[in-house]
């Protein structure tokens, strides 16, 4: 845990990695705590019409335990890949805790993938097993149908052809003695985004759970205190979810809460928050902006909340300040990817929080902007984000493409292919993947924020912007916007959209030409694709 420190700098000087050579996940989320506290609620999944339910550490251990043993039961053994496409439910962690209990490796699935992606990830991945719901089931038999291998399905609902994920856990000894495994053995393979090419397969030994714990702490102000109380919209099956909230909240003993919902709706979040009295949440920059459309919600919901946290994407000035007006707190922004997680973070009770900046260097991690050549640059020249290895929350490597991750690095620096500025006093700023970077009459443009000042305009519901070539300035700042649904689209809306950046950012970064579109491509985890955005522009300036 991190040392109880004032200041920064003494935090950053205090801190040591305590990373054993033995670990296992399941051991240290589940199975000590339901030694120590076996009545302790670890789980609490909210209902719209009625008491949540809860699961205790005791009864996670005896149903990881026994999904265990019905995994091996089935021929699962240590090493081999089990894919899980679940909800947010309890269903899902006790697949996670058999998982690492066996030695396997659990590889989460989005269920909003359709059947190409999802071939493309069990092929990829080799699972020999998949958990999934009816729905997810379903999307399996097209999607398994040509690969050289059928994997072994087991469906947390009743589904003909499908193994009872619930027999499985009824039938089968609660009693099972975990696998050992070392903190660098593999646990988990996380598909990348797919935002700049082919999703990869990262692999993260056990040792990830530990990287993770001093980002958390500190994004959520020295976590966990008093009636803390974790909740994410973010899917699970995204690190953001798994690895940002679940899995550290379990290694706390902070109960996280789960819900039914499967799409993003800013209503039923704030009812949520309400009804289960959440403490702490991560809320992806997407979902924080749809939330500015609930009008004064601090006068509709009693809120407990004490800290969110936001990362994924750039969040931006307009957005912080509606959630210090609104919600009377300052959003802790974070900064990471799927291969190297929260190694940047904002805290604003050590004074660590700057608009426009994605915060310093978390403890335990080494951050730097280099150049093409893997050298440091000087404070404030722009260049490319990077973390040095070891780090315990970086990736152990793409999954059997030993080509991609050596592209990955330069030396001992890991490559974000994120472009960014670091300053004087230690606060690194991002303006976009280096593929996103809009070139205009000799300025280099970040989307990130003119995207969070076109949200801020009283029409626009979700925007993204990109570069499309133009003759004259090299490329042009072309804006897509999915407008709320009491506006209608027109010539002089468009115009003042234009007016609004401009006058608030500044003439050479306001959109010149502004599409009206009915949504925005997203990945699972609500990123903007503005590669397909970018290709869309760029066929329109050929024709």
């Amino acid at each position: 845990m991190l040392p109880s420190r004032d200041t920064y700098e003494a935090l950053i000087d205090d801190f040591r990695w305590e990373v054993p050579e033995q670990f296992n996940i399941a051991a240290a989320v589940c199975d000590d705590w339901a030694r120590l506290e076996p009545d302790r609620v670890c789980l609490l999944h909210y209902r719209q019409n009625g008491p949540a339910d809860r699961l205790t550490y005791k009864e996670l251990r005896e149903q990881s335990n026994a999904l265990a043993n019905g995994l091996a039961a089935h021929g699962v053994r240590r090493g081999d890949r089990v894919a899980l496409m679940l909800p947010q439910s309890f269903e899902t962690v006790i697949a996670h805790m058999a998982i690492y209990k066996l030695g396997a490796i659990a590889v989460p699935l989005a269920l909003l993938f359709g059947p190409e992606a999802l071939a493309y990830r069990l092929k990829t991945s080799g699972a020999s097993a998949v958990i999934a719901n009816a729905d997810g089931v379903e999307k399996l038999a097209i999607a398994a149908a040509g690969l050289a291998a059928q994997p072994v399905v087991i469906s947390t609902d009743d589904i003909l052809d499908a193994i009872s994920f619930k027999e499985l856990v009824k039938s089968h000894s609660t009693d099972f003695e975990i696998i050992p495994t070392h903190a660098e053995d593999p646990a988990l393979m996380i598909f990348t985004s797919g935002t700049t090419g082919p999703p990869k397969g990262a692999l993260h030994g056990h040792r990830v759970l530990l990287g993770h714990l001093p980002g958390v702490e500190f994004a959520h102000e020295f976590f966990p205190q008093p009636d803390d109380l974790l909740w994410t919209p973010a899917d699970w099956a995204w690190a953001g979810g798994l690895l940002n909230v679940l899995l550290p909240g379990l290694y706390f003993g902070v109960a996280v809460v789960s819900s039914d919902a499967q799409k993003f709706d800013p209503v039923v979040a704030f009812e949520i928050m309400e009804a289960m009295g959440v403490r702490n949440t991560f809320l992806p920059p997407t979902a924080l902006r749809m939330l500015k459309s609930v009008d004064r919600p601090g006068t509709h919901f009693d809120l407990k909340l004490r800290t969110i946290g936001s990362g994924g994407e750039s969040l931006g000035r307009e957005t912080l300040e509606w959630a210090q007006r609104e919600l009377g707190i300052t959003v802790n922004e974070f900064y990471g990817q799927t291969e190297c997680n929260l190694v940047l973070s904002a805290c604003a009770k050590l004074g660590v929080s700057r608009p426009g900046a994605i915060g310093k260097m978390v403890p335990g991690h080494t951050v730097a902007v280099i150049d093409q050549d893997g050298r440091e640059v000087p404070t404030g020249t722009a260049g490319q984000i990077a973390v040095k290895r070891p780090d315990p929350v970086m990736f152990l490597g793409y999954w059997q493409n030993p080509d991609a991750t050596e592209r990955k690095f330069i030396g001992d620096w890991m490559l974000t292919g994120d472009q960014g500025i670091r300053s004087a006093d230690g606060y690194f700023e991002f303006f976009g993947r280096d593929d996103d970077v809009i070139t205009s009459a000799g300025y280099r443009i970040g989307p990130g924020e003119i995207e969070d000042c076109l949200t801020g305009h009283p029409a626009v519901a979700l925007a993204a912007a990109v570069g499309k070539p133009d003759a004259m300035r090299t490329e042009i700042v072309k804006a897509y916007i999915v407008l709320k649904p009491d506006r209608r689209a027109s010539h002089a809306l468009a115009g003042d959209i234009q007016d609004w950046v401009k006058t608030r950012l500044s003439a050479h970064e306001y959109p010149r030409e502004v599409e009206f579109v009915g949504s925005l491509p997203l990945t699972t985890t609500g990123k903007v694709i503005r590669r397909e955005l970018r290709e869309r522009a760029i066929r329109e300036a050929r024709s």
